[in-house]
């Protein structure tokens, strides 16, 4: 047809622009992806001298339990002593928190808090450790979630 910008059996203009437009969408966004992979992956910066690179774990364990108005400080202590301290035996840290979040229709809800932090120990199995107390916590104060923070950080004792 004389006239026409589609041509039977080819592209035409339009459908070239268009393929050129949804190809370089695709490559950049392939190009993001690879890029946040790479950055995943990549070696942390290195530690100022006297400090190492160690994986470290924040736990956040609300106080509300249930039915009960709240975890005690002693079940608290009794939860540490007999799942937390056992899988991180070199040491760990406890900070009273308070947190707070949007509940059901919209309604803030306020919650005291504990915080464990502890420097991971190297080698395999922390991250098991760390869900195996996330879900004893859960299980035994009746709990929805245990906020769990995992990072590199540059750390010396």
């Amino acid at each position: 047809m004389a006239g026409s910008s589609v041509q039977e059996g080819g592209w035409g203009m339009a459908g070239v622009r268009k393929f050129s437009i949804f190809g370089a969408l695709a490559l950049s966004g392939a190009l993001a992806l690879a890029t946040a992979a790479a950055a995943q992956d990549a070696p942390m910066a290195a530690c100022p001298a006297g400090q190492e690179a160690h994986r470290t774990a924040q736990l956040f364990f609300g106080r509300n339990a249930g039915e009960k108005a709240m975890v005690s400080d002693l079940d608290f202590r009794r939860f540490l002593d007999r799942d937390v301290t056992p899988r991180f035996p070199d040491g760990l840290t406890v900070v009273a928190g308070g947190g707070q979040w949007r509940g059901e229709e919209n309604h803030l809800m306020r919650e005291a808090s504990k915080v464990v932090m502890v420097v991971l120990p190297k080698g395999r199995g922390a991250s098991g450790r760390v869900e195996q107390v996330r879900s004893a916590y859960k299980t035994r104060f009746h709990q929805d979630s245990v906020l769990t923070i995992t990072q590199t950080a540059c750390v010396a004792f």
